[in-house]
């Protein structure tokens, strides 16, 4: 619900949501913590809210943070404005609260799923249920619908009217790496250069419809690169079909550090450089539930205790998740 700027435009609920913390806690840090966000972040919506309404709002110095008179102005209308933001998203929220919350964590042991169970141990009064299905392209419509509550997967990989109905926070840049059938001849080496894998054809989910946003990061890693995408095909559901068809195909296959271990292959981290697929908790927007709030501090907390946000000198991700991950952190 933004409102008339005195530039014209409009203002986004966030910087005044930014503003607020800050004001309350005279201190960047404080306030990033309260509203799980990095400092970087809070200080860019801190002077955006500046340039939107022409004043300066705070006087910082090395040792302290003070209103300014505009921010001292400010902070009523501020505080007026929120909490009828607020009102109007409860009353369209009567009784979600305490309905279950339902997230997808798209496979077993990855990160997704230790963000969930931090969630739980944060709101242990709500019920977080899990699902386990691949893809942020399909959990994206099933977001959209109320299917579904919470999902994970590259944010930029999705259509761009499809992100503008949601919401997404940053959780981690996830190093990539191959699964190799077990005598494979990279199979042998520790970890896989990327120009080792030119002349290869590596399956990376083409001809899953659910799964669009992983082949096109796929096929801006492979590009100029030699490697080949594996050709459209079903997805093998479960190990015993998963290992039928590596065996058959011998494609390696793309997959992130932490993919589960499946018979007969091994996963090896892919480098020089090295690859990142940029993961993202996704939701869509308005949306209010305890689980929710639960979710972001969790992905916060393990980020800063994991350093799944800081990007190696040697990463690759392309420019567009890039601008779209800092952009939120």
């Amino acid at each position: 619900m933004p409102v008339q700027s005195p530039a014209g435009g409009h203002l986004d609920p966030r910087l005044l949501h930014a503003f607020l913390a800050v004001a309350e806690e005279l201190h960047f840090t404080r306030a990033a913590a309260r509203l799980y966000v990095a400092q970087q972040a809070l200080s860019r919506d801190v002077r955006r809210l500046e340039r939107e309404l022409g004043a300066q709002l705070f006087s910082r110095t090395t040792r302290q943070v003070t209103l300014t008179a505009d921010g001292e102005r400010l902070l009523p209308y501020a505080r007026r404005v929120l909490a009828a933001h607020e009102a109007l998203l409860s009353a369209f929220a009567r009784g979600q609260e305490q309905r279950p919350l339902l997230v997808d964590v798209n496979t077993p042991g990855l990160a997704t799923g230790r963000v969930l169970d931090r969630a739980r141990e944060l709101a242990p009064d709500f019920e977080l249920m899990a699902r386990f299905e691949s893809g942020l392209t399909g959990a994206a419509q099933d977001l959209l619908t109320g299917r579904l509550d919470a999902s994970f997967g590259r944010f930029a990989g999705l259509d761009p009217a499809l992100r503008a109905r949601l919401e997404q926070q940053p959780v981690r840049y996830e190093p990539m790496a191959v699964l190799l059938p077990e005598d494979h001849p990279l199979a042998a080496l520790e970890a896989v250069p990327l120009a080792a894998l030119a002349g290869e054809t590596v399956y990376a989910g083409a001809g899953n419809p659910r799964t669009l946003e992983w082949t096109d990061l796929a096929h801006h890693l492979f590009e100029g690169r030699g490697i080949a995408l594996a050709p459209p095909a079903p997805m093998a559901v479960g190990a015993e079909e998963f290992r039928r068809i590596m065996a058959k195909n011998r494609n390696p296959v793309l997959a992130v550090v932490e993919f589960p271990a499946m018979p007969e292959t091994v996963l090896r981290p892919l480098v020089d450089p090295v690859p990142l697929s940029p993961l993202s908790l996704v939701w869509r927007k308005g949306l209010v539930h305890p689980g929710i709030d639960a979710l972001r501090r969790a992905a916060v907390e393990l980020a800063a205790e994991e350093g799944w946000l800081h990007r190696p000198e040697n990463g690759w991700i392309p420019a567009t998740d890039a601008l779209i991950m800092m952009s939120h952190t």
